[in-house]
């Protein structure tokens, strides 16, 4: 039931922030909203790495041309292993260097698109960010950009001069020994590629950003203070009245920077209650936010159009249910009949119950924002425990039917959930599951002997939580 209040409601004393100038706002929109999203987003581009790569490249060509021009002016004296030669030979050499290293540019990218077709020909479409994010592979493909950029500069670099015909020695050398470590690059990339592609390896990825979303999310709050009326009095507040904020743009709902949201409330001294969460699917013109007191609504509009970003696709940051809808997709798709690979399917089951059992310890969002003075300024929406237990389990029980072997791992998942569940209250849903599992065994499984062994799994999870409701009752 909710809290009635009668009356309007007084969020806090009026306590106003002085008001920013134009560059100071830019300057937070920068900062503030999308550090972490931006990680995400260059960590998921292809470019990015070789971009930084080859403006290396550009630095070691400026240091390496300044220590050899005061090498021909006779002003320092390069050391005796460095390589010397005529500028004929010198642009021989760096020439066949530079058509090698662009051929093996063209291999290693043709080795990229071979395993994004894999990736999405088996695991699905969406898992091709996975394969992008890959910084072995970023890095491999810069490594070979940036040396045949330094190669190219170095060999246009060769050129008559006062003293005869300038050579680069040191950059040549420097040439010579990235072209080896090239040479050490590409062993890596063929062994990491072939790791890469396996479904093990991949699902195991999955579930480790998972955990990491799950530590990101489970940050405790800045402050303990707390002042001002409670999130339930607001809401009830919020029932009676309050300012609406639209979407601007349709779309997944990929970042919401909760710092700038608190930020943007202080300064109109009012309550954001955020209706979406990350993951959630947007529509333009849809209501996005309630405001109170009404009257902030139009400034608050404003500027929460610079604190969140909507996209095309959905992102690991702030939204762990996209990694276990990650893993759910590869298992289903295992066990569809064009695939028909049960023990992939296990293998996901197997990471989907350990993801889930450090939601179950570990999880615990913040779904209230409050001000430094401790009064609440955001109240956001977040998956619950038992949706994420039911998207890790419904579309996977549903799709198995008539297999007993999946039917028993998703069961002992289930029983290792729960068995370091740290709550009674998470139970619930844990034997919800089990109970359709079971139902579906019976349903769907011909053979007795399968049956028997689905159900005495089923009756090992039913005295496991018998016990557990005992000893959490003493």
């Amino acid at each position: 039931m909710g809290i009635h209040v009668s009356g309007p409601i007084h969020i806090s004393p009026i306590r106003r922030v002085p008001a920013l100038t134009s560059g100071q706002g830019a300057a937070l929109t920068h900062v503030e909203l999308r550090p972490g999203w931006r990680r995400e987003a260059l960590r998921t581009s292809l470019w990015w790495v070789p971009t930084l790569e080859v403006g290396a490249a550009l630095l070691l060509f400026w240091g390496g041309n300044v220590l050899d021009r005061a090498a021909y002016n006779g002003s320092i004296k390069l050391p005796s292993w460095v390589i010397s030669g005529t500028a004929d030979a010198s642009r021989q050499i760096l020439a066949a260097l530079a058509a090698a290293i662009i051929t093996v540019i063209g291999v290693v990218f043709s080795v990229i698109l071979v395993a994004l077709t894999l990736a999405a020909n088996q695991l699905g479409p969406r898992m091709l960010r996975n394969f992008m994010r890959d910084r072995g592979t970023q890095w491999t493909l810069g490594t070979f950009v940036g040396t045949f950029t330094f190669a190219i500069l170095v060999l246009i670099s060769i050129g008559p001069g006062r003293h005869g015909d300038f050579v680069p020695h040191a950059s040549i050398s420097a040439v010579l020994f990235l072209s080896l470590l090239d040479v050490a690059v590409l062993i890596y990339f063929i062994h990491h590629i072939a790791v890469q592609i396996q479904l093990p390896y991949v699902i195991a990825s999955i579930a480790a950003d998972v955990v990491r979303a799950i530590d990101e999310e489970a940050a405790p709050p800045p402050g303990s203070e707390r002042l001002g009326p409670s999130p339930q009095e607001i809401l009830a507040a919020m029932d009676a009245e309050h300012g609406v904020v639209t979407s601007s743009e349709s779309g997944y709902l990929q970042y919401v920077s909760h710092a700038k949201l608190v930020r943007i409330a202080t300064e109109n001294d009012a309550v954001i209650h955020l209706l979406y969460r990350p993951g959630h699917f947007i529509v333009a013109g849809r209501l996005l936010a309630m405001v109170t007191p009404p009257e902030a609504a139009p400034r608050v509009k404003a500027a929460l159009r610079r604190a969140h970003l909507t996209g095309p696709y959905r992102s690991l940051s702030q939204d762990i249910s996209f990694g276990i809808d990650q893993l759910v997709e590869i298992a289903v798709r295992a066990l569809s009949p064009a695939v028909n690979d049960p023990f992939t399917a296990l293998t996901c089951i197997d990471w989907i119950g350990d993801s889930l059992r450090q939601v179950a310890l570990r999880w615990h969002p913040q779904v209230v924002h409050r001000d430094r003075a401790g009064y609440v300024r955001l109240i956001r929406t977040q998956a619950p425990y038992d949706r994420l237990v039911q998207r890790g389990f419904e579309k996977v029980r549903q799709t198995s039917r008539g297999m007993p072997s999946v039917m028993i791992r998703e069961l002992q998942a289930l029983k290792e959930i729960m068995a370091q569940a740290p709550r009674p209250a998470q139970y619930a849903v844990l034997m919800q599951q089990a109970e359709m599992i079971k139902r579906a065994a019976e349903q769907s499984v011909p053979e007795p002997g399968d049956l028997a062994d689905v159900v005495g799994v089923y009756d090992a999870l039913v005295a496991l939580h018998s016990r557990l409701l005992a000893e959490a009752g003493d």
